[in-house]
């Protein structure tokens, strides 16, 4: 009897908890902000349902750069994959597991890469709207 596969996004959130379990996991906003900017970061996974304060802090660091992001599953989803409360982000450390959670999310999800992604330049315009430009 063959066992039933599982969906993209479950076998990457199945594939997430063995990259914490290897060390490879930044768990929360701040941690992925500071792996970031110490350019520790492979990939960015956001949750759908994370605040938009707390994806703005995170999106405004890969605007610079050139790590990819995508979203993956709820806050709920995503902290109970790497054995945590609810998360808006984490970062994955390690390339050949962010390779991999890539390819089983597959097209589950749109990729995103700093400034060239949809939801940076939503973001930017919005931030313009605020400051009345």
């Amino acid at each position: 009897m063959k066992a039933k596969r599982k969906s993209g996004r479950a076998d990457a959130l199945s594939f997430l908890g063995l990259a914490r379990r290897a060390g490879a996991v930044v768990k929360g906003t701040d941690a992925t902000r500071r792996a970031l900017r110490n350019g520790e970061v492979a990939l960015v996974l956001t949750a759908e349902d994370a605040s938009p304060a707390q994806l703005e802090k995170v999106l405004g660091l890969l605007r610079h750069g050139t790590v990819p992001y995508r979203t993956a599953g709820s806050r709920a989803e995503l902290g109970a994959a790497v054995g945590s409360a609810p998360l808006s982000t984490l970062a994955v450390t390690k390339a050949s597991f962010a390779d991999q959670i890539v390819q089983r999310l597959g097209s589950a999800t749109a990729p995103a890469r700093g400034p060239g992604s949809q939801r940076a330049k939503r973001s930017a315009a919005e931030r313009k709207d605020e400051k009345g430009n």
